[in-house]
């Protein structure tokens, strides 16, 4: 009984990763494709006071189109610090530092998470997790071609989840 629960978790990650899609292009060189952007505004928090349910959902939203892109370390830190001077305008520092606090520990492209940095490309790259990684001048050029379809779906998005006022409510 003791070794299955020591298995299982390896069992789960093998799952994982012959679950991914197959990468193999002709010539024996791998390729990635984004898939288009989602989002689901804050994730696993709320996207705004029960007063104003989606006061602060935007600043998500924002924050999902750099995650679904992925890139650098750097890209990803920014990405945070962004989020985190949003929900300050709106909710004050509070309520900033404590989603920052989450989405800096809690979306590293390592974790296997929907949410994890680089969301849109496949968990691994080349046998191994894609991790941060500077995009490729054909990764961009697939950014570029799907960016258009991610504004109307962020523009959808702010259509259905209205922010019912901009007002700081923590302050």
């Amino acid at each position: 009984m003791r070794i299955s629960y020591a298995i299982a978790p390896f069992s789960l990650i093998l799952a994982l990763i012959c679950a991914q899609p197959s990468l193999a292009q002709p010539g024996g060189t791998l390729k990635d494709t984004l898939k288009p952007f989602t989002t689901d505004g804050c994730s696993v928090w709320i996207d705004g006071p029960p007063k104003a349910p989606y006061l602060w959902r935007h600043c998500c939203v924002a924050h999902d189109i750099a995650y679904w892109q992925g890139g650098s370390q750097q890209l990803r830190v920014q990405a945070d610090k962004d989020l985190q001077a949003c929900i300050a305008k709106l909710a004050g520092d509070g309520m900033a530092n404590y989603m920052y606090f989450f989405v800096s520990t809690g979306g590293s492209p390592l974790w296997l998470t929907p949410y994890r940095w680089g969301y849109g490309w496949s968990y691994l790259d080349a046998g191994k997790p894609r991790g941060y990684k500077l995009l490729t001048a054909e990764e961009q050029a697939q950014v570029a071609a799907l960016m258009p379809k991610a504004e109307e779906t962020i523009a959808e998005d702010a259509k259905n989840h209205p922010a019912s006022s901009t007002t700081l409510l923590f302050k």
